[in-house]
């Protein structure tokens, strides 16, 4: 049986509530030494700045000692690094606290503010400004919510329960309901349930519906319409990756504001907040595995199309 190799814990703080880069060096490879091994994998950081990370002594070993850029490359090494933060325009809308015990955070996020450090968006996402505003580093997301999306989300407060909370998500134990503003079309028959394949291939910003088995399940609700829109109740049984925006696009409702379904348009400037995503996690609802509790989570964000809801 394979041994799990055990992870030191990071020798480096957090700065601005990310936590530092962790990289395992390759069992094999034709590098000689550490730099070697580093400029390769990090080759989109720019030229120099790997030196540059050697040369301040930002680079380090489990122990917290700096690596020198000549270090003989060791196969299975620990290296743990700050990533040179990007410019990022802040999100100027408040995070929402719905519940903090000693376990679990739940927010109530605004649209356009990702979730969890990934790509240009870094500092200015929930996970980091969570971590800076409560002073609690441990803080880990149990899911994702894309960053288009506003509504609940659920952290964690301790590391060793993480893995509990995200197996309700894993073992869809977790109850979600969405809540979205878009056309109306009275010939469309519903409440419905749409189940369908989904793909969504790396590198591609769009999922697609595909021949196959489903993979993907979404019980579709109309709440009430007015002026040509509706407001509908979205309820999945799965998590694909926008799941509930292919499902309403293939109903021919695709929800406004929506960037990429039915068609995807120029990429919206940094700092424009004119068109949120009508799209908002409405509902959490699960027993907690740690404390047995059940709870029931519901957002206070309403959708600007669709006021007064």
């Amino acid at each position: 049986m394979r041994r799990r190799t055990r992870i030191p814990p990071a020798p480096l703080p957090q700065r601005q509530g990310v936590d530092p880069v962790r990289v395992r060096l390759p069992a094999d490879g034709p590098w000689a030494t550490v730099r070697d091994h580093l400029v390769e994998r990090l080759s989109g950081a720019g030229p120099g700045v790997v030196d540059g990370m050697f040369e301040a002594g930002g680079i380090v070993r489990a122990d917290g000692a700096a690596v020198a850029a000549d270090t003989p490359y060791e196969p299975g090494m620990f290296l743990w690094f700050h990533r040179q933060l990007p410019e990022e325009v802040p999100v100027p809308f408040p995070l929402r606290i719905v519940h903090r015990d000693e376990h679990i955070v739940v927010v109530d996020k605004p649209h356009f503010l990702a979730t969890t450090p990934r790509g240009s968006h870094v500092t200015e996402t929930v996970l980091a400004r969570l971590r800076r505003e409560l002073g609690v580093p441990t803080l880990g997301a149990a899911h994702r919510l894309d960053r288009l999306t506003a509504g609940l989300v659920l952290f964690t407060v301790r590391p060793e329960e993480r893995g509990a909370y995200q197996t309700l998500f894993r073992d869809r134990l977790i109850h979600k309901e969405y809540e979205a503003v878009a056309p109306y079309d009275p010939s469309l028959a519903l409440p419905r349930t749409v189940r369908s394949r989904i793909v969504k291939e790396r590198g591609s910003l769009t999922a697609v519906e595909v021949e196959g088995e489903p993979n993907a399940v979404s019980r579709i609700e109309l709440l009430g319409h007015r002026a040509g829109l509706a407001r509908y109740r979205l309820v999945p049984g799965t998590g694909q990756t926008h799941q509930l925006r292919v499902h309403m696009n293939a109903l021919g409702v695709p929800i406004l504001g929506d960037p990429l379904y039915p068609v995807v348009t120029a990429p919206v400037p940094p700092g424009d907040f004119r068109s949120p995503l009508q799209l908002l996690a409405r509902v959490l609802e699960f027993t907690d595995p740690v404390t047995g509790v059940a709870h029931r989570f519901r957002s206070t964000r309403t959708l600007a199309a669709w006021p007064g809801q």
